[in-house]
């Protein structure tokens, strides 16, 4: 018998918490006749990728917990793969990027990526589609986030619900009628605009192994929860079916929040009644109810219906509600999906090797150094374990270094390096890192690595963190040191020969000044966010990492290193 963790007792009919996942995915293909997995993946595949040729395929995934959500939805004309993480958890990277690459090597013409609003899944997500780009794949990414809970949403956004099920139909029905991933992506980033969902729940759920996600006493509701276990934005007393349901669709429409979704009398909607994992059928068939009556006496025309377990919460007893409202060209396609949906490489050293080698030791040495700085550091707005994650990376580095040739493209060192990043570093600094180094790595290539070319990979670098990381300067985080310093290096790109020296340094020190600064804003990013800014007057960690990094750099260069 396989042991079971001994949180709490077994209460679920699983063989171990460690297992669950890869027994529930087995599970899933081996009762299916036109599905497989990927070797080495926790990826479904659909078993007939001939028939993506020349099309744009479909790939979403997440964590697990959320069933059938997402590899339930494989098939012609819906998902043509889905990759899972464990449960509650973004999926890796690289199984995101070996479930991209399998879907090219089909014949795809494109691949696009639906991914729900969590910081972990636009990370992990948005790293391999930058992954993707730099070997030759058409990617696009949309992220829905539809959650109308909040009447002033945080910086992180709206998250991503139930919604995303209409858009894996939708985007589903474009892409099997032929339509390009551009045409597909403008499309479903306009419908994603009148899509709205709000949950409720009478009980909490649990990860496998461990103890419910919070505390409900009986008879209380929590309105507007996550998916995964999130309490939600108020609790108030269970109430009959009609009223709490009226309660939520007020709530979903109210404008004066800024997550509503605008609906008047005369609106067409399609209704996805969904139950997050342990509602009887007959509670759901009474919402249901509910819920077409209470759009029907505000004028609003309920034009198809959907009811059933769509995206759960584990065995979380609630609904959510998703709302679209729905033009004919939508209906056209949602309809159409109702009735259709039934790395080794060899180097060679260059010239630059010796530098670049030099370089890379020289960073992870002094970050070794300042680990027990930059934790203190932390200590004081997050976790602690700054210094040590960034050990983590430099030591993974080191060791590489001791058993490979430096490449003399600059581009591929980078790949490499984010690849170890990615591994060994671990948490959002890893993606984060990982994806700077990612879409970096495509503007410095063997033909082409002057200055101005880094100017170029530097600032393809930062947005890409900006992009995917939901961060931006001002919100203390590492981009307060690094873009500073990337404004300065841009002018790399027209400083003679002779001047590029001193734009190094000044960049240098803007990074420094930037890290320096972070000790006078308020978090608006990251685990400080969390944290009373009162607390907080030390510079943030990340920040001083980014200008340690930088300011060693330019001492190898300038041979003080």
């Amino acid at each position: 018998t396989r042991a079971y963790t001994q949180t709490q007792p077994q209460k679920k009919l699983i063989n171990s918490a460690e297992s669950c996942v890869d027994d529930a995915l087995l599970g899933l293909v081996r009762a299916s006749g036109g599905l497989s997995l990927l070797k080495g993946h926790r990826v479904v595949l659909r078993s007939d990728l001939e028939n993506l040729k020349g099309k744009v395929a479909l790939l979403s995934g997440g964590g697990s917990g959320h069933e059938p959500a997402h590899a339930g939805y494989i098939g012609a004309g819906m998902l043509s793969a889905a990759v899972a993480g464990g449960v509650f958890a973004s999926p890796p990277p690289g199984s995101i990027l070996a479930a991209i690459l399998s879907l090219h090597n089909a014949g795809a013409s494109g691949v696009l990526l639906i991914v729900k609003n969590y910081t972990g899944d636009r990370l992990n997500f948005g790293l391999a589609a930058e992954q993707a780009r730099n070997q030759g794949v058409a990617v696009d990414m949309v992220i829905v986030a539809e959650d109308c809970a909040f009447d002033q949403p945080s910086k992180a956004g709206r998250r991503g619900l139930c919604g995303t099920v209409f858009i894996h139909k939708l985007a589903g029905a474009l892409a099997e009628e032929g339509c390009s991933l551009d045409q597909i992506v403008s499309k479903v980033t306009e419908i994603l605009k009148r899509i709205g969902t709000l949950g409720v729940s009478l009980s909490p759920c649990s990860v496998p192994g461990c103890l419910p996600s919070f505390d409900l006493p009986p008879g209380d509701m929590e309105v507007g929860l996550g998916i995964h276990g999130e309490p939600g934005i108020k609790r108030s007393k269970v109430a009959s079916a009609d009223e709490v349901v009226k309660t939520m669709i007020d709530h979903m429409t109210n404008p004066s929040s800024q997550s509503h979704l605008p609906l008047k009398s005369g609106d067409c909607v399609v209704v996805c009644v969904n139950n997050l994992g342990a509602l009887s059928c007959l509670e759901m068939a009474v919402v249901t109810r509910s819920a077409i009556i209470c759009l029907e006496s505000r004028g609003v025309v309920v034009a198809r219906v959907m009811s059933g377990l769509f995206m759960t919460s584990l065995e979380m007893a609630g609904v959510s509600l998703t709302l679209m409202r729905a033009d004919k060209e939508t209906l056209r396609l949602i309809v159409w999906a109702f009735f259709k949906w039934k790395f080794v490489l060899l180097f060679l050293a260059g010239p630059l090797s010796p530098v670049m080698h030099k370089t890379l030791e020289k960073i992870c040495s002094t970050l070794l150094e300042k680990q027990e700085e930059l934790n203190s550091l932390d200590r004081a707005s997050g976790d602690g374990d700054c210094g040590n994650t960034h050990a983590q990376a430099a030591r993974a580095i080191q060791e590489w270094l001791q058993g490979h040739v430096v490449p003399g493209c600059p581009g591929k060192l980078l790949s490499v390096v984010a690849g170890l990043v990615q591994e060994k570093m671990g948490g959002s600094s890893g993606a984060l890192y990982s994806l700077f180094l990612t879409a970096a790595a495509g503007h410095v290539t063997e033909g082409r690595s002057n200055a101005a070319a880094w100017a170029t990979a530097m600032n393809a670098g930062t947005e890409a963190m900006k992009k995917y990381g939901g961060a931006a300067p001002g919100d203390r985080t590492m981009l307060d040191a690094l873009c500073p310093a990337v404004d300065e290096l841009i002018k790399l790109a027209t400083a003679p020969s002779g001047g590029h020296m001193a734009v190094l340094q000044s960049a240098v020190k803007k990074a420094a000044s930037g890290a320096e600064a972070t000790r006078d804003l308020k978090a608006r990013a990251g685990r400080a966010s969390y944290i009373s800014p009162n607390l907080v007057s030390l510079p943030d960690p990340g920040a001083v990492a980014v200008a340690t990094i930088l300011k060693t750099i330019l001492e190898v260069l300038e041979g003080r290193k």
